[in-house]
């Protein structure tokens, strides 16, 4: 049976990519940050793990969770949106901090971690944003996001390039989702989000490492 892997999985789209692969009958692994997130992640079915991606010791505890496995797909989900700015408006310390940490930091810390439990072949989905794409950039809304997903853009692409031997890697757009973060208004419901994140990662191929796309698999500018 196949094996999936699920950072961030406690609401939103990791915990509906959780849902979809356990409907199908895969087994899943997916981390949450409070007994809430774990709940209902093993309501699923799925391995709860606990982790805290914000902090050096949380992700540090990465890799005794998952010793010994080997998975077929991995997917990075956590993230945080920070201050809804909509010009040029100086983050805090601490909003900065809060954010790259988050979005960024982690999966520094925990891309490493993860290089001994990829299976031969297996695929890495890193959850990225069109906002942080600077070739399409038509509005400066968010400008914090922004910069962490094109620098977290940034560290996948240095990971694909460690690791091409070893996985597929590609940063993906969930589309703008009707989640927490995306808001009611949003375009896209989070089981279709999940759905066509689901096969773009399925459908790669050697020749899309290291890409930006979208979560039906069309390339989005760096």
């Amino acid at each position: 049976m196949k094996q999936v892997l699920v950072i961030g999985a406690s609401r939103g789209v990791g915990l509906e990519l959780v849902r979809q692969y356990r409907a199908d009958g895969v087994a899943v692994t997916a981390t949450a940050r409070d007994d809430a997130g774990l709940a209902r992640l093993a309501g699923l079915g799925a391995k709860a793990l606990h982790l805290e991606v914000a902090t050096a010791v949380g992700c540090s505890g990465l890799d005794w969770l998952v010793d010994g496995e080997a998975f077929d797909a991995v997917w990075l989900v956590a993230g945080v949106y920070g201050p809804r700015s909509q010009g040029l408006q100086p983050p805090t310390e601490a909003e900065f901090d809060t954010v790259m940490h988050t979005n960024v930091l982690a999966a520094m810390r925990l891309l490493p971690a993860l290089v001994e439990v990829l299976a031969p072949g297996a695929r890495l989905g890193v959850l990225s944003s069109r906002m942080g794409s600077i070739g399409a950039r038509v509005s400066s809304a968010g400008w914090l996001y922004r910069a962490s997903k094109a620098a977290l853009n940034s560290v996948l692409k240095d990971a694909s390039l460690l690791l091409a031997d070893r996985a597929i890697c590609v940063a993906l757009h969930p589309g703008w989702v009707q989640t927490d973060m995306g808001g009611s208004g949003a375009d896209l419901s989070v089981e279709r989000s999940a759905a066509d994140l689901r096969a773009t990662l399925a459908r790669l191929t050697p020749a899309d490492n290291g890409g930006f796309v979208n979560h039906d698999g069309q390339p989005i500018p760096w």
